[in-house]
């Protein structure tokens, strides 16, 4: 796999999550914990982004 690649799938994953936090964040209810995990994993996306877009 390529870098552009890699960097169109990490994106696509970033999105995703983007998508299930704003759901869990409008429910009733959100799960704290849920919510926490998903923006971690998020972040990390984020980071690893940037980490390919600066080479």
């Amino acid at each position: 796999m390529n870098i552009d690649a890699h960097v169109e799938t990490l994106n696509a994953k970033h999105a995703e999550i983007e998508k299930i936090i704003a759901r869990e964040e409008h429910r009733p209810n959100p799960d704290s914990l849920k919510l926490g995990t998903l923006k971690k994993r998020k972040l990390r996306l984020k980071e690893e982004i940037k980490k390919f877009n600066c080479h």
